[in-house]
């Protein structure tokens, strides 16, 4: 990686850094009631955009002007010789000048221009700044930037505690401000089926409530006595996928099969190999999976032709994890299909069942993503692996040619502890802490460089066991994604000295846009935390000191 960046001026503190900025010696950019915006065709979305978020914050006008009477203007340029995604900003006393290579190139530029201005700038409505009241000052500075890779996600499991799609929106709206660019929703597994799927009624009306919740991951098992459930509707949907789309990032949909399909087998019995279950309430690993007849598969084939219609990106993941056996081993119909396939065991028959959703998905213009089990027993030649069990599976991968989102537990999973402190909300798997996102490296070292070009991206996963409520997500998932968001990006040595006083910074815009995150300094007894007005009563955060499960 190339060394960091040239350093920039004192007031400029940039999350994630970019490839190149350097000061322009001049005062910058005062905004003020005279100030104008422009943009051309291709930029015009994010011109929206802008003056929204600005407007909403600052109280100005920010009024649409043309490019000769503008002072903030936004243009793409794909011969500017940016890259895709790639932005130049140029700030001065005359103006602040955004050139992308794309519309999403544009659109980071503004972002990054947003955050040149005081953290205010991340509110909803002007505040009192006092003797800085109409002080909205861009330094001046020039700036060339990137993406390093091309899949910038985070995962949000909708499945195991439902989150509605107002904060689903929300969660968008962070994922943009440090330049994600995927949201893959986990939206089905043992404990609830959370999107409507209209030629299948009972998959919301059934499976889309479980009657309690296993609090932590004790032995014997300890109940909330609560029910729990909800769902997206296709409309919800809609606007949650448009809403995305907006800020440049890509909502890919996941249904979780062959295993972890307990809840759809409750609303119709028949696709399982046991007949009628109730929807999970308990966290792990379980024995129900999916039978694999024609039914079962014309199943599947037509939810996912619903979801195409409603999911644009070209990928749709299929799960494919921790898919127990031991009822294909003894059942009459698997045997039979291992029989017929000329299969060699069970391993293969999931195999079997994956290829012919890929197929399937194929047909349709889309390519299938999967968790790395789908690697064993073989896989189709252009399917992706999502690398979640360490590195191997994604270098296995790579090297036979597939392409490659890594997502390794120790590195990549949200919902693990922060610290050992017995003042953690949850403590689950191993420690995870900022540093460790920030510092670790998503491409294995044992890749050639050829093969590390099916290295698209990678992730971080918010599994939802034990984040039950929008502040425990805040909790879990922030500042950790703005570390991993300067990994994502950025192609500069990563230097967790250099990082952590801009990291600072940073959390003073994620205070401002109303983001209740873990300080940097360590957790404190929620009834006494500053930080988190109101979060509940000393005791009401269920003891969850388990491990759970290490799963998607």
């Amino acid at each position: 990686m190339p060394d960091n960046p040239r350093t920039a001026p004192s007031d400029v503190s940039l999350v994630p850094v970019p490839r190149e900025i350097t000061t322009e010696g001049t005062e910058g950019l005062v905004l003020d009631a005279a100030t104008r915006i422009s943009a051309d065709q291709a930029a015009a979305s994010t011109l929206t955009w802008l003056r929204r978020e600005l407007g909403a914050a600052t109280g100005l006008p920010l009024a649409v002007g043309h490019e000769e009477d503008a002072r903030i203007r936004l243009s793409v340029d794909p011969t500017a010789g940016l890259g895709p995604e790639g932005y130049r900003l140029i700030v001065d006393v005359e103006g602040a000048l955004v050139v992308g290579h794309d519309a999403a190139g544009v659109f980071y530029g503004a972002q990054t221009l947003r955050q040149l201005l005081p953290v205010d700038a991340y509110r909803s409505a002007p505040v009192d700044r006092g003797t800085d009241a109409t002080e909205w000052r861009l330094p001046a500075v020039r700036i060339t930037d990137a993406p390093r890779f091309r899949w910038r996600g985070a995962m949000l499991d909708i499945a195991r505690h439902f989150q509605p799609r107002r904060e689903i929106l929300r969660f968008i709206d962070l994922l943009a401000l440090h330049k994600l660019n995927v949201l893959h929703l986990h939206l089905t597994d043992d404990q609830g089926w959370r999107v409507e799927i209209r030629r299948y009624p009972k998959l919301t009306e059934l499976a889309s409530w479980r009657t309690e919740s296993q609090l932590g991951s004790t032995e014997p098992p300890v109940f909330d006595g609560r029910p729990h459930g909800g769902f997206l509707t296709q409309d919800d949907i809609r606007e949650i996928v448009a809403y995305a789309a907006a800020r440049h990032i890509t909502v890919v949909p996941e249904i979780d099969v062959p295993g972890h399909s307990q809840a759809a087998i409750h609303a119709y019995p028949e696709l399982g190999e046991v007949g009628d279950i109730p929807v999970g309430t308990r966290w792990g690993i379980f024995e129900e999976v999916l039978a694999v007849t024609d039914h079962v598969l014309d199943f599947y084939k037509n939810v996912f032709d619903e979801l195409i219609e409603l999911f644009p990106s070209p990928y749709i993941h299929v799960g494919g994890d921790e898919c127990p056996k031991t009822q294909w081993k003894n059942s009459a119909s698997a045997q039979q299909r291992i029989r017929d396939e000329g299969l060699a065991d069970e391993e293969e028959l999931q195999s079997w069942f994956i290829r012919r959703l890929d197929d399937h998905l194929t047909e349709r213009g889309r390519r299938l993503l999967g968790w790395d089990e789908i690697l064993e027993g073989g896989l189709a030649p252009g399917a992706t692996v999502m690398s979640w069990r360490g590195e191997e599976g994604g270098i296995a991968a790579a090297r036979a040619g597939h392409d490659v989102v890594m997502v390794p537990t120790a590195t990549s999973y949200l919902d693990y502890k922060q610290s050992e402190s017995p003042d953690e909300p949850v403590k689950v798997g191993t420690l995870l802490r900022v540093e460790d996102v920030y510092t670790s490296d998503p491409i294995p070292a044992e890749l050639t460089e050829k093969e590390a070009a099916h290295v698209l991206g990678t992730q971080v996963n918010l599994w939802t066991e034990h984040i039950d409520t929008p502040r425990r997500l805040d909790y879990m998932a922030f500042p950790r994604i703005s570390a991993f968001a300067e990994k994502a990006w950025s192609t500069h040595r990563r230097d967790w000295a250099e990082f952590e006083p801009r990291l600072a910074h940073h959390l003073g815009r994620l205070d401002a846009a109303g983001v209740e995150y873990r300080p940097l300094d360590g957790p404190r007894p929620w009834h006494t935390r500053p930080g988190l007005r109101g979060w509940g009563e000393p005791g009401a955060d269920a003891d969850t000191t388990g491990q759970g499960p290490d799963r998607p």
